[in-house]
């Protein structure tokens, strides 16, 4: 991996292939490496860039709280610091929250916006599925016992009965429990996220199968962009990215791609 340093922070990142950059932002519990399968189909089109967010992965930040305004700055630090003007960029559960307030603080640094499987800004995870996020909080009192109920708002039965290693990525997590804080307080705290003059082309992408975040919840950002468009990935859960490799990338590189212009 390589490092880029900014606002503060040490960001570790990937960068792999050729030609226009697109930006990866992992989810909430997850680092760069739910990428893994994804960005080498990627990157047969685009430069793909998978970076680890503060308190994650191999990313070094000081051990104080952070927004996800601040989260954003880093993306958008990480574009201009590797030399990019603008990126496209795929924002992926809470990756698309952050994408999300990039979107709004700099426009300017994105070509085209991916939104996979999120929801609005300053939404509570209880107001978007309440009974899904309270039953995984009671789970998480004991994850080496409960992975396999965990794994199941994730993935699909038929995905974990065919690969059912994927049970062990929920068993622990390699933070402490300083970092654990303070990526557990991001979404306590309000930030600013109007995209009503955001008029770049947009992708709201979901799984089918999505028990954590209902395709509704995803679908409702159309409301406040200018140019989007929407897709389902049939039989799909909330980690596309892993569960479905080939076909968001095939998705990505269509919309990446499409000849539709912003207005």
């Amino acid at each position: 991996m390589q490092s880029f340093k900014a606002n503060g922070v040490v960001t570790a990142y990937e960068k792999i292939g050729r030609g226009d950059p697109l930006v990866l932002l992992h989810g909430g519990e997850a680092d760069h490496a739910m990428f893994d399968r994804l960005a080498p189909l990627l990157a047969a089109h685009f430069t793909v860039i998978a970076y680890d967010q503060r308190d994650s992965g191999a990313t070094k930040n000081p051990p104080s709280s952070y927004s996800l305004a601040d989260l954003a700055d880093d993306a958008a630090a990480l574009i201009e610091g590797l030399g990019y003007d603008r990126a496209h960029v795929m924002g992926t559960s809470l990756g698309g929250l952050i994408a999300q307030v990039l979107a709004a603080r700099h426009p300017g640094r994105i070509d085209r916006l991916i939104l996979s499987s999120t929801w609005k800004v300053n939404r509570s995870p209880l107001d978007v599925n309440a009974a899904a996020f309270r039953t995984l909080a009671s789970y998480r009192a004991d994850t080496v016992a409960n992975a396999p109920k965990i794994a199941e708002f994730f993935f699909p039965p038929d995905c974990l009965r065919a690969r059912p290693e994927l049970i062990d990525i929920f068993r622990g997590s390699s933070r402490d429990d300083g970092q654990k804080a303070r990526r557990g307080a991001l979404l306590a705290q309000p930030v600013a996220a109007d995209l009503a003059t955001f008029d770049r082309p947009t992708l709201l992408l979901a799984g089918g199968d999505d028990r954590l975040i209902p395709n509704a919840e995803t679908f409702a950002l159309a409301q406040d962009l200018a140019c989007v468009e929407t897709k389902i990935i049939a039989d799909v859960g909330h980690v596309a990215s892993i569960q479905a490799p080939e076909r968001v990338a095939e998705a990505v590189t269509a919309f990446l791609n499409s000849k539709k212009k912003a207005p």
